[in-house]
């Protein structure tokens, strides 16, 4: 049983059709007043709207629209006496599930009605997915499922709420400000400021003045006393980003900071009371910088109270899809229905190194819905260098280049499925220099079964 509001001028019409899908099984709420029914829509719970297209004072169309923003995913079946192609594609991009012109006859309505209910139920059974989805692998603008980012997300939920010094390590592009600005928000001190300093981005003469501030006439242009970011964020969070690039004098600044909770503006004589969290974030190695000479051992020990490594997304393949589907939402927000990716730009992504990791990725998918035809990203809507690290790859296996999809997509005679299998299965060993489980993996199937395709056709001899 469904709840479906009826709607058409003609009482005697509606009388007729309310009757029909009563003794059918469904409940049934008929209105002949457009107006009325956009009061019921507003106030009640239901599956599916059945209204007519051509009535006074508000059309079908517009009850419709309003119908839509009530409830997205609301079937509606549209009815009208006077059928055309333009009317019937002015429904069809408004949101009716179908079009039915009077008279018709009464079973088609009940088939037309029940596929609409069905359509609602697939619709509402994919958005609860997609949303269990969101919630289960999306923390805080953190997105992935992988065992890698899956254990990021548990470190940020217990280490988040203290007070510790965080030192965040990973490569450029890896999401090491995410990751800070997530700690940030699920600390005590979520409601108060977070602020970024890239440490890399301002000339070592200035850092100093930007970090503690300073006092006036302190050095040449400084015209007026200017607070650092130490006293903006005093409450909040300090994230310094790329802590390598520091100098000797402002490492020491930073530790005196750290330890005594007090700053002092350059050319100043008062301390300054401060409480701040810092998080800290650098994607070279410390350790041999320290040995060199080069960075603070007691600064790094002061940092590194609990470390965050952050994998490249090379070492996070089963994330791209995921992240491929937050940055279309996320960059395309603006468009009424976002593209999604041809098979073989996925296949790409996933073999591609991403020597620019998350970013380049992110940057990647503004660039193909920017090129894009509006309904999918395809091969040519990629960047250069991805396209030419895909256009050719050599197999050890079978002694002959493995063709990329799009080269694949141009052969004149269709492949059996058997050689298609094989194909693919040559493809992915050769990725993975011979690697079974590696490959098993991608394939989707388990070892064993791979260890059967791999006799089956012939490839024993040429496999590791």
């Amino acid at each position: 049983m469904a709840r479906i509001l009826a709607v058409d001028d003609d009482a005697d019409l509606l009388r007729l059709v309310s009757n029909y899908l009563v003794s059918a099984g469904h409940q049934v709420a008929a209105a002949e007043d457009p107006v009325e029914a956009e009061r019921s829509l507003a106030t009640g719970d239901w599956d599916l709207l059945l209204t007519d297209l051509d009535m006074p004072e508000r059309s079908g169309i517009d009850l419709l629209r309003k119908a839509k923003e009530v409830d997205p995913t609301l079937a509606v079946v549209v009815l009208t006496g006077h059928a055309t192609v333009e009317s019937a594609v002015e429904a069809m991009k408004a949101g009716a599930f179908d079009y039915l012109k009077k008279p018709f006859p009464a079973p088609d309505l009940l088939v037309v009605i029940e596929k609409g209910l069905r359509q609602r139920e697939l619709e509402r059974e994919n958005r609860r997915l997609r949303r269990e989805l969101r919630e289960k692998y999306h923390f805080k603008n953190l997105v992935g499922k992988s065992p890698a980012i899956l254990e990021v997300f548990r470190l940020v939920e217990r280490v988040g709420p203290t007070s510790s010094t965080v030192l965040i390590l990973g490569k450029s592009g890896t999401g090491k400000e995410l990751v800070a600005r997530a700690l940030h928000e699920v600390s005590p001190r979520s409601d108060r400021n977070f602020v970024r300093v890239n440490c890399s981005a301002i000339v070592e003469t200035l850092l100093e003045s930007e970090l503690f501030g300073h006092e006036r006439g302190a050095f040449t242009g400084a015209v007026t006393t200017k607070k650092g970011l130490f006293e903006v964020a005093n409450g909040g969070t300090l994230f310094l980003d790329e802590i390598g690039d520091t100098s000797a004098c402002v490492q020491a600044e930073l530790l005196r900071v750290l330890q005594e909770g007090e700053i002092r503006h350059v050319g100043g004589t008062r301390d300054i009371r401060v409480d701040v969290r810092a998080i800290a974030a650098t994607n070279q190695d410390l350790k041999e910088k320290i040995s060199k000479g080069l960075f603070r051992e007691d600064l790094y020990y002061r940092l590194n109270v609990v470390s965050l490594s952050l994998p490249p997304l090379s070492d996070r393949k089963s994330d791209i899809p995921l992240l491929v589907d937050h940055f279309i939402r996320k960059k395309g927000k603006h468009l009424a229905k976002p593209p999604r990716l041809k098979p073989e730009v996925m296949e790409a992504f996933m073999r591609y190194g991403w020597p620019g990791n998350v970013r380049e990725l992110e940057n990647v998918i503004e660039r193909g819905l920017v090129l894009c035809d509006g309904e999918t990203i395809k091969w040519s809507d990629l960047p250069d260098e991805l396209r030419q690290g895909e256009a050719e790859v050599f197999s050890p296996f079978v002694g002959e280049e493995v063709r990329s999809s799009e080269s694949a997509e141009e052969e004149d005679d269709p492949l059996s499925l058997d050689e298609t299998e094989k194909r693919q299965i040559q493809k992915v060993l050769a990725l993975v220099g011979g690697h079974r489980q590696k490959a098993a993996e991608i394939l989707g199937i388990t070892r064993r079964t791979l260890y059967q395709k791999i006799k089956r056709y012939g490839l024993e001899e040429r496999s590791l």
